[in-house]
């Protein structure tokens, strides 16, 4: 109920959650009625992929090629292309081999798959493997998955949506919301601001116990320090590693399961059974790390140790985060440099919003802004809200272009990177930082300074006449 619009009222007390964590069938459901609701889809193309957008300085407007060399020009060109949204296909050779099915978690056929029967690998253990899993486990004769780097996951304890809470928060929604924007993640919970290290240690696994129960991403929550302090970390990192030994039966795949990187420092995942899923007598875990992937084959997968027939192939190894969708595109500004090497030390935005040389070009939730650390809608919304006003300004103004100051979007930068690492967000390798993408360049992308000091920093701008922005 918190990870939806908030922009009309109507639409939230019409709409019904069926559960506490909705799948993806129900979320597009949901984008479909809202599309239909506010008459968004005569003015939608679908399946249409810009390849190369231009911009003309003596127009001072946009030029979009799609890839089958349709045209459209305009003033204004707002990339809302998506931090999680350009597939990451690991680099293998032989995809093309592989006599099977082979899908991809972030391309997944709308009317599902049938692994009855089958012998299935999963390759990759972040989130959306770590969802998909258990259910493919559940149907196959036989799951071979391959991981390199384990990830911690804290139940999801999903179930179907208490009517009683559901009629609660939405006669308290305006209330909700606005905590919510109080926030570090926008999500709306207890958060201690407590040291883990203020308290016995039976008091506080109790606390790790009661969240560990509750489910849900609050979990990080428990303490105000545990993505501050090391010492406070570990004692978490402990609690967890210790339920993983308490459920997974084998003590080896239980080892193995245990990430070794501080908790927090990667996105933190959730789910339904996915460490009970080991004990299954189908289920096979496989260590990259001491035997990694050679090839595809027409077989299967072969390793440096071992040949591995399956009938199907599972690619559970995310996305090219923040950068990977405007990347896809050949973006040119002003002076004809593409965007990508303008980015080829590391994506540079401000506020995660504009860029220097790309005059009229915003980018909702890109690099630079919250984002990904915070609930994605309110975010969305906020960025939206704000490209916006300030259209509305240069209306106002007789403006035709507007874009970031060079001094500007360089300051707000390495303030990102600043405060990136006044904590322990970089503490392990991540897509956070495009660690994930070979020979992408490794810069801590989403500001970690909080909604609320970010959405503070947006209303000083805007206050003081858009500071760090040209228009002309």
């Amino acid at each position: 109920m918190q990870y939806s619009y908030q922009f009309d009222d109507e639409l939230q007390q019409e709409w019904n959650w069926s559960e506490r964590y909705s799948a993806q069938p129900e979320i597009l459901k949901y984008a479909q009625h809202v599309a239909e609701r506010f008459d968004l889809l005569n003015g939608i193309n679908f399946e249409h992929t810009v390849k190369r957008a231009e911009f003309d300085p003596e127009s001072s407007s946009w030029t979009l090629t799609s890839e089958h060399g349709e045209i459209l020009t305009a003033r204004f060109c707002i990339m809302a292309t998506g931090c999680l949204s350009q597939p990451n296909w690991p680099a293998i050779d032989g995809y093309d081999d592989f006599h099977g099915n082979i899908h991809h978690t972030a391309l997944w056929p709308h009317d599902g798959v049938d692994f009855s029967g089958k012998k299935v690998a999963v390759i990759g253990t972040g989130s959306s493997g770590i969802q998909s899993i258990p259910h493919i486990a559940a149907e196959a004769t036989e799951l071979t998955i391959f991981q390199r780097t384990p990830n911690y996951s804290v139940p999801a304890h999903n179930a179907p949506l208490d009517p009683d809470r559901a009629v609660s928060v939405k006669a308290n929604y305006a209330q909700l919301r606005e905590s919510a924007s109080q926030k570090h993640n926008a999500i709306d919970g207890h958060y201690s601001t407590e040291s883990a290290l203020s308290v016995t240690d039976a008091e506080r696994n109790a606390e790790y116990e009661k969240r560990w129960n509750h489910g849900g991403l609050t979990f990080l929550g428990a303490y105000g320090d545990l993505l501050r302090n090391p010492e406070s970390n570990k004692t978490l990192v402990q609690f967890v590693h210790n339920k993983i030994a308490s459920i997974v039966h084998d003590k080896e795949v239980a080892r193995m399961l245990m990430p070794a990187n501080v908790i927090g420092s990667k996105r933190m995942c959730v789910d339904t059974d996915y460490y009970a899923t080991y004990n299954r007598d189908n289920v096979k875990l496989i260590d990259l790390n001491t035997q990694p992937v050679l090839r595809l084959n027409a077989n299967g997968v072969q390793t440096s140790r071992s040949q591995f027939d399956v009938d199907t192939i599972v690619i559970a190894t995310g996305f090219d985060a923040m950068t990977g969708a405007l990347n896809q595109m050949d973006i040119r500004g002003r002076s004809g440099t593409p965007l990508g090497t303008k980015w080829s030390d590391g994506p540079s935005s401000y506020l995660g919003l504009a860029m220097h040389d790309y005059p009229n070009l915003f980018t909702v939730t890109g690099p630079g802004s919250p984002s990904v650390l915070t609930n994605m809608l309110p975010s969305i919304e906020h960025h939206v809200e704000l490209i916006t006003d300030c259209i509305s300004h240069m209306q106002q103004n007789n403006f035709s272009t507007i874009e970031a100051e060079d001094s500007a979007e360089q300051a707000w930068w390495q303030h990102v990177q600043e405060v990136a690492n006044t904590g322990l967000k970089q503490a392990a390798k991540s897509w956070y930082t495009g660690a994930n993408i070979a020979g992408k360049a490794n810069v801590f992308m989403p500001y970690n300074g909080g909604f609320p000091k970010y959405c503070e920093k947006c209303r000083e701008v805007e206050k003081n006449d858009y500071e760090g922005f040209l228009f002309s």
